[in-house]
């Protein structure tokens, strides 16, 4: 198995150190039919780069479809921005901790986090047109 370690300093948003370690843990995708290595970023999904990019895509759209009426509960709301939050840090934390990526996969990972962002602003789009109508309607 291929074993790639890497070290890379940067600074967080309230400068402090972070170090990111970038790791090929001893396990395989789980995704039917893959035997890519899964980035130690993604261990706990147990998926590789690009299969974790797509369940995030299907993910957002099964959000979409449920927001889109904007009949969904505040709390429901909440739940899918947290999980729109923490898929997008696992991917940026996978995608900037020195994980070789081919030019096609960076590519994959900055359209499937355009998708968490324009599937945040729908949501977000959504519930205000809701809240215009119960406005107007009441």
């Amino acid at each position: 198995m291929f074993r790639y370690t890497g070290i890379l300093s940067a600074e967080n948003a309230t400068n402090q150190k972070a170090s990111h370690r970038c790791v090929f843990v001893n396990e395989i995708c789980t995704a039917k039919g893959c035997k890519i290595g899964v980035p130690s970023g993604l261990a706990g999904e147990h998926l590789c780069v690009l299969h974790f990019t797509l369940f995030i895509e299907n993910e957002c759209a099964e959000m979409r479809r449920e927001t889109a009426l904007g009949n969904t509960k505040h709390e429901r709301q909440v739940e899918f921005m947290q999980k729109i939050s923490a898929r997008g840090e696992i991917l940026v934390n996978t995608a900037t901790s020195g994980f070789p990526m081919s030019d096609e996969l960076k590519a994959r990972v900055l359209s499937t986090l355009l998708t968490l962002m324009n599937t945040r602003e729908n949501m977000d789009r959504a519930a205000m047109r809701q809240s215009a109508v119960r406005r107007f309607s009441g």
